[in-house]
């Protein structure tokens, strides 16, 4: 007699009670509840006054948890489920908000204790310069010490201060450079908002493949922005350094 080849017996889906889907999602039950009310998960299955989830519902906790992490935020993440709902690639679309909101800066934090700090500025380390650099955000304070937001940044102020340059005036210095960096970076991202990302404004869904030529073309355009920036800015120093010149050895000779 022919043996009957025994199929494995398909395994039931699994599924989750609250606790159990934040268990295995690594959140806490009051933020999957406060999920389920951003509309940010699909409703479970009830059976009776119990709520029951599955794979699709922990699939879709670790997508938000991730998209957090690479700095995205809730409503970003609710129009990116909002779009995959209506057809939308949403592997494109998450790539193409990456592109969008990736860092643009590279720099490295580093951490110093008030030790550290004193011998760097010695009497310039005052509460008011302290102060100014908290409002200024480059540095945070701890128990410890400070984290200052840049290396780069703080070896040059480091740097300017054993030059003989105030710390103070090093300090308005930098908030003055920094609005002025902050009005350049509003130029660009004008340029960028208007003559390419148009189409994100509408309500419209993004014809198939949009998403990701616009990735490409933010990915390009990038380097390009940074190096017109450079390039400006030595330009201006070029214009200012010759103009300042000019004008002591006017005074000078006058």
């Amino acid at each position: 007699m022919a043996e009957i080849d025994e199929q494995p017996a398909e395994q039931p889906a699994r599924e989750y009670r609250v606790e159990e889907l934040a268990a295995a999602a690594g959140i806490t039950t009051r933020t999957l509840r406060f999920y389920r009310e951003r509309k940010l998960l699909p409703p479970p299955r009830k059976e009776g006054r119990i709520a029951w989830y599955g794979e699709a519902h922990l699939s879709r906790l670790r997508m938000i948890t991730e998209l957090l992490e690479r700095g995205h935020t809730l409503g970003g993440i609710a129009e990116l489920i909002g779009a995959g709902e209506s057809g939308q690639d949403v592997a494109e679309l998450i790539g193409l908000a990456d592109a969008i909101i990736s860092p643009w800066s590279n720099e490295t934090p580093v951490a110093m204790t008030w030790a550290e700090l004193a011998e760097a500025f010695g009497d310039q380390l005052t509460e008011a310069n302290t102060s100014e650099s908290m409002a200024q955000g480059y540095i945070t304070v701890t128990e410890d010490g400070i984290t200052h937001i840049s290396r780069r940044l703080m070896d040059t102020t480091v740097a300017l201060v054993q030059e003989g340059i105030p710390l103070a005036a090093v300090l308005d210095v930098s908030r003055k450079a920094q609005e002025y960096a902050d009005a350049m970076a509003e130029v660009f991202v004008g340029l960028i908002r208007d003559q390419l990302l148009g189409a994100l404004t509408g309500d419209e869904p993004l014809p198939p493949g949009e998403a990701a030529h616009l990735t490409e073309q933010l990915l390009r355009i990038r380097p390009l922005a940074r190096t017109v920036a450079d390039a400006q800015f030595g330009l201006a120093m070029d214009r200012r350094v010759h103009a300042e010149y000019d004008e002591v050895l006017r005074r000078r000779q006058g």
